[in-house]
């Protein structure tokens, strides 16, 4: 072989060397296990639930708290009503006079009697209104503050009898059948009553 050949042999062969280096086999990329199928979670066991029933108006009502506060506001409704009786009599017998004896006053005294009457009316009128909005303040702040007391009471039952709904008997919910042993008002009344004791009140002073 001449110099020549082996020369242009050798560059040929250095080519290709080159070139494996520049352009390595591709090789098969490593096979990965597939990843494991994700187990769905177990759904969680649903309990039925057990719902109680109380009648809180009542249950207000019938507790000893309710009974004592009751009776206070009893007592001052009566007291208005007798105010309002008197101050009715009061205008009937002005009413009264101006029809008898209307006639034989003078203009002054007639007038005068007239506008008595229009002021006791008017009196009269707000007196009512003023007596009526005092006792429906009175009456929702005694069954507010009871009722707000009284929900402690209902947790404790509802969980000594195992029940996870309470739900109230009222005007507002009509249900056509509630099985009495559901019904846990009695209950609630006995465990206010023993929660909030109700001391005696005190005799009036003569």
């Amino acid at each position: 072989m001449s110099r020549k050949s082996f020369l242009l042999l050798a560059a040929m062969l250095a080519m290709v060397v080159w070139g494996a280096a520049q352009n390595p086999p591709v090789q098969n990329p490593p096979v990965q296990n597939p990843p494991a199928a994700t187990q769905a979670a177990a759904p969680a066991a649903i309990v039925p639930a057990k719902i109680a029933f109380v009648d809180i108006q009542q249950a207000i009502v019938a507790c000893d708290e309710g009974k004592k506060e009751s009776a206070v506001l009893q007592q001052f409704v009566e007291q208005m009503s007798q105010e309002l009786q008197k101050r009715q009599k009061e205008l009937e017998a002005l009413k009264t006079n101006l029809e008898v004896s209307g006639s034989k006053l003078n203009d002054d005294a007639r007038n005068d009697l007239i506008e008595s009457i229009e002021t006791k009316e008017t009196a009269l009128q707000r007196f009512q209104q003023d007596t009526q909005g005092d006792i429906d303040k009175r009456r929702s702040r005694l069954q507010n503050t009871i009722a707000n007391k009284m929900l402690k009471s209902i947790e404790k039952v509802a969980k000594e009898k195992g029940a996870n709904i309470v739900q109230f008997l009222g005007t507002a919910q009509i249900y056509g059948y509630v099985d009495p042993t559901l019904v846990i008002t009695d209950d609630v009344v006995k465990a206010y009553n023993i929660a909030y004791p109700v001391t005696a009140a005190p005799a009036p002073k003569k």
